[in-house]
């Protein structure tokens, strides 16, 4: 801007008036460093004494370290200097020295040679977080990364990470937008896509099982359902979950691939809060803005700066996308239902979130909308190859999106920036879809397998010489009991009972009787 107005940045006293809200800066950076010192932590304890650069099937990458260092322009000036000598690059590589390097507890003085120095920020997770109110552009909350005295890298605009779910509203959204509604169901099973003449993609669900029930949309999306939103793809063609991608705001080329909606492109979390801002802002896309105002060294104002609108979805569907975002924490199953934990949902508060994770856990995304505004949050290392081992410890709801709530939280409770609790506001446009369709809850019937009643001491011993035994009724607890029934009282409803023919009792007999039948029976002569 000053080389197109013809100001000098440095010496004419231009003042600069940014949209960051500096209170809600100070939050985030809170969130963000008490979550990021936790997830460091337990990414050591779930690698130990392990080396964490893996492949894709887990075997360890031996000349990782090597491989980083020839990216460094250290590397080409020690190349330069011994003349493509690898011993004496080797030894350079591999020389400790002493140098100040990042620690959660505070900088920290090591000796490390560059290996070691390659070796240990690797290991090191990083975040990128915006937030915006999407109503006039204005970015509200940039953090770029962990500490930018060591890690000059802008993690939310200049890297660019693979979406994992959060990319799926955008095929919910081609589904809207191809007359389908959020109440429209497909049965959760295993699918097997045509990807070329000969290739097929069969994805599976994050919990490797398929439950082969129906669903509607709005519960596949809020459970993050693969096989449902790659059954939506098919149905609605990739290039066309690209092309509202596009329109809502991810600016990134996109492979329009049958694994499109499960987000295996990069996107970048500027991108993605932008999209995710459209539908908050009744279909109309803002471009997000970072300075409001310059004014001259006497506060004369030279310039404002409004951001650039433009309508690209209509309002009715606008407002149903919120409704599915909002599934993920209404719905059975709801990913974003780990919120719960924190001081967020009084006043009736609502919130819509998709979560997210790509393969092998190397990225872990929140997106996380209210009623005023939108954030993303991205977690990972960024070296691809390292990365947690499994969902409970990589996901995107154990990752970023406690930073997510942690930053609510004090955003909430802090008056003064006029962001309040309440519910999102209703619908000012007809909505001309069904929507309302509330989805059963499926309780599981563990009485067979988790009781007491399937015990040892409740199963009768049968014997080896026994065929067939009989095995005594075992009561069960969820039956209701039926009345005692008195002595000579008939139960109601019941046939009379078959009366039982009583054993006729044999006399008595006396000892005379007995002495006369011995000597009678001794009597009679042998057949």
């Amino acid at each position: 801007w000053c080389q197109e107005n013809g100001y000098n940045l440095d010496t004419d006293g231009l003042k600069i008036y940014t949209t960051i809200d500096s209170r809600m800066q100070q939050y985030a950076q809170e969130a963000v460093n008490s979550q990021m010192k936790l997830l460091q932590r337990r990414l050591e304890n779930v690698w130990g004494n392990e080396n964490p650069w893996r492949t894709s099937d887990g075997n360890e990458i031996l000349d990782f370290p090597e491989k980083a260092a020839q990216r460094l322009p250290y590397y080409d000036a020690l190349k330069k200097k011994y003349t493509n000598n690898q011993d004496s690059i080797d030894y350079y590589l591999n020389l400790p020295k002493k140098m100040k390097v990042f620690n959660w507890n505070g900088e920290k003085e090591v000796e490390y040679s560059t290996i070691d120095s390659i070796k240990y920020y690797a290991k090191i997770l990083n975040t990128g977080m915006m937030t915006m109110d999407p109503f006039n552009g204005h970015i509200k909350v940039w953090i770029g990364g962990i500490d930018h005295n060591y890690f000059n890298y802008d993690h939310v605009n200049q890297a660019k990470r693979q979406a994992g779910s959060t990319f799926k509203p955008f095929a919910y959204l081609a589904a809207l937008e191809a007359g389908m509604n959020p109440c429209d169901k497909l049965v959760d099973k295993p699918v097997r896509i045509p990807y070329g003449k000969t290739v097929y993609w069969e994805p599976k669900n994050s919990d490797w099982n398929f439950s082969w029930r129906e669903m509607s949309l709005r519960a596949a999306m809020g459970k993050s359902v693969n096989s449902i939103t790659a059954q939506i793809t098919q149905q609605v063609g990739a290039e066309n979950v690209v092309k509202y991608a596009h329109l809502s705001g991810i600016e990134s080329d996109l492979q329009a691939v049958p694994s499109v909606s499960l987000g295996p492109n990069d996107v970048s979390v500027f991108e993605m809060v932008r999209a995710y801002g459209t539908f908050l802002n009744k279909g109309i896309r803002s471009e997000p803005i970072l300075v409001e105002r310059i004014t001259d060294q006497d506060g004369n104002v030279i310039e404002k700066f409004k951001s650039k609108q433009k309508r690209t979805l209509s309002e009715e569907i606008a407002w149903l996308m919120l409704y599915m975002l909002r599934g993920g924490m209404d719905e059975p199953g709801g990913t974003s239902q780990a919120l719960w934990e924190w001081d967020l949902f009084k006043k009736n508060n609502q919130i819509g979130g998709k979560t997210g994770t790509s393969s092998d856990y190397v990225d872990g995304w929140y997106m996380g909308v209210t009623k005023d505004l939108v954030t993303g949050v991205w977690v990972g290392c960024d070296e691809r190859s390292v990365h947690f081992k499994s969902s409970e410890t990589g996901e995107g709801s154990r990752t970023a999106l406690p930073i997510f709530a942690k930053f609510m939280e004090k955003v909430y409770k802090d008056p003064k920036l006029g962001i309040t609790l309440g519910p999102f506001p209703k619908p000012s446009v007809t909505i001309t879809r069904v929507y309302q369709c509330p989805t059963p809850r499926y309780e599981e019937d563990t009485f067979d397998v988790d009781s007491l009643y399937i015990d040892s001491m409740l199963i009768p011993d049968v014997g080896s010489d026994t065929a067939i035994k009989a095995v005594p009724e075992i009561p069960n607890p969820l039956t209701p009991r039926e009345p005692e029934i008195k002595t000579g009282q008939q139960p109601a409803n019941r046939p009379p009972a078959a009366t039982k023919a009583e054993p006729v009792k044999e006399e008595e007999k006396s000892r005379k009787q007995l002495r006369e039948e011995r000597r009678g029976n001794k009597a009679k002569p042998n057949n």
